[in-house]
């Protein structure tokens, strides 16, 4: 059974925060003769691992609401230059806007459950695909969405 992580998206304030970052790093790599992949190191390994590797996707946490998620396509094990080991969660390069769903702070990452995930903005049921992110934030503090 498939499963996803969710995780703060520390540092961004927006999508297109997210997407002007990516093309920056993409970019370095370009520079260095490097192909560029989106991954995220985390410290601590899931051990769920199999079930997210079946089709899950890590949700992204933008100013305390989820609003993007990314496939995942593996979970490898790397040693940092401190020699500690941590994983290195890569992701397909395409940002995948969602529903938005509120989330409180927190550390690391989280499980999320397939029937608990918002439905992705393309999906008509979502709705909001034409209103701006930070409206549609707004809306869902208020309790409106």
């Amino acid at each position: 059974m498939t499963v996803h992580l969710v995780k703060l998206c520390v540092g961004v304030d927006s999508i297109d925060d997210l997407e002007r970052y990516r093309a920056r790093v993409k970019a370095a790599a370009d520079k260095r003769g490097e192909t560029w992949q989106s991954t995220h190191v985390t410290r601590m390994s899931p051990k769920r691992a199999d079930e997210i590797l079946d089709g899950g996707s890590l949700y992204w946490v933008i100013k305390r609401v989820i609003q993007v998620r990314q496939r995942i396509i593996d979970l490898k094990e790397v040693v940092g230059d401190d020699g500690i080991k941590r994983c290195a969660i890569v992701m397909d390069n395409e940002l995948i806007r969602t529903g938005p769903a509120m989330r409180r702070p927190f550390q690391g990452w989280r499980y999320l459950k397939p029937e608990d995930a918002p439905a992705d903005l393309s999906d008509p049921a979502a709705g909001g695909a034409d209103l701006p992110a930070e409206l549609r934030r707004k809306l869902l503090e208020i309790g409106a969405w």
